[in-house]
């Protein structure tokens, strides 16, 4: 066994558990995100040792990490904690979801891991390519407003927006998904939607249920496309919210099927 690789993980977002379950690799976790989701067993097999907001830091030091995968960087109260384990020789190391997980960052496997995640890797980009082949038949481009949360409105962050676009549509707040934080993404001003004019709405607000008749019911959005025509759908967070395979695997087809039905009512 290379001493130099980490054994005991701990994966405070779903999409690291997933990646190491699908390399194989199950064994070196030894704590997970209370959100975690793929794969289901993991769920059962592994200690939940934070949650995406809030948690405390001396549950996963119990576990006696030798590698933390976060987010993004702990902030507030737990940093001085954070810094004074980074100086005793534990890693923090921020995954920074920015974009869809088919990009180059995923291409840059090491170690005992490196076959199986190359193959998953062209695995992913051939679903990658399928899907903007199939695309690239569309007739017409939807415009499209993807919804990361209500209360407030949130527009999609930016992975959402790059698959968006490789399924054929074009999102109306591609503007705003370059900002990572959510709280940058908050529309202050919820008619700017109407303006935007959308031709699908895509509703994900992220662990709870989606209700398209109150994104209907909104003052003044009574005039926007997507509302007229009844193209107000729902995508399950778990599958377009989580920059894994799964992202890809499920949540990339389930887009493009959506601007599909939308081009074919637009041209019969």
């Amino acid at each position: 066994m290379n001493r130099h690789l980490p054994q005991r993980i701990v994966c405070l977002t779903t999409e690291t558990v997933e990646v190491l379950y699908a390399l194989g690799e199950q064994d070196r976790i030894a704590g997970i995100s209370g959100y975690t989701v793929f794969p289901k067993e993991a769920r059962k097999e592994k200690p939940k040792v934070f949650a995406f907001t809030s948690g405390d830091l001396n549950k996963i030091l119990a576990v006696q990490p030798d590698l933390v995968l976060t987010f993004s960087k702990p902030a507030g109260r737990d940093q001085p904690r954070v810094d004074r384990r980074r100086r005793a020789g534990s890693c923090l190391q921020p995954a920074q979801p920015g974009r869809h997980p088919g990009d180059d960052r995923h291409r840059r496997p090491a170690g005992r891991c490196e076959e199986k995640a190359l193959a998953m890797v062209a695995e992913l980009q051939a679903i990658i390519n399928g899907v903007r082949a199939e695309a690239a038949k569309l007739p017409q481009r939807p415009r499209v407003y993807f919804e990361e949360w209500d209360e407030p409105q949130i527009s999609g962050i930016r992975w959402v927006s790059e698959m968006i676009e490789i399924a054929g549509g074009i999102d109306v707040f591609a503007d705003r998904a370059r900002h990572q934080s959510a709280k940058e993404r908050i529309l202050a001003d919820p008619l700017e939607v109407v303006r935007r004019a959308p031709d699908i709405i895509i509703g994900s607000w992220c662990g709870k249920h989606f209700r398209p008749e109150r994104v209907a019911a909104r003052e003044g959005w009574q005039a926007v496309p997507a509302v007229a025509n009844a193209q107000i759908h729902e995508l399950k967070s778990a599958v377009i919210l989580n920059p894994g395979p799964v992202a890809i695997r499920e949540g990339l087809p389930a887009l493009l099927k959506l601007f599909q039905g939308w081009a074919e009512k637009n041209t019969a």
